[in-house]
């Protein structure tokens, strides 16, 4: 059996990462910035794994939406950062997770472009 693609492990982690977490941001927020946050991070994952399992146009497609969520999530991290529901350490680490899986997503797309 092949070895997973990284991206997918880094997703995985990302998930396992910020849903703790987000379970404790602000209650008022819960239904609003939050669950965005979550659904962005979730449409990444399912982003990914469609493309994975197509070929040519529909992959590039799959590939595109996962680049939205991504571009998504970073927003609301961000916000969560400036909002102070996450500290200096945690958001650089998350930023370092988003970063990596943006260079590995960045370097599929280039290659199922071609």
């Amino acid at each position: 059996m092949p070895e997973e693609m990284i991206v997918f492990t880094r997703c995985y982690d990302l998930l396992a990462w910020l849903l703790p977490r987000a379970e404790k941001f602000p209650r008022a927020f819960r239904f609003t910035v939050t669950q965005r946050l979550i659904d962005a991070a979730l449409n990444l994952q399912e982003a990914l794994f469609e493309a994975q399992s197509q070929r040519g146009a529909p992959r590039l497609d799959a590939l595109r939406r996962a680049d939205a969520a991504l571009n998504h999530l970073r927003l609301y991290l961000r916000l969560a950062w400036d909002w102070r529901w996450l500290n200096a350490g945690q958001y650089e680490h998350v930023s370092a997770i988003v970063a990596e899986i943006g260079r590995l997503l960045g370097g599929w797309l280039k290659q199922s472009a071609r």
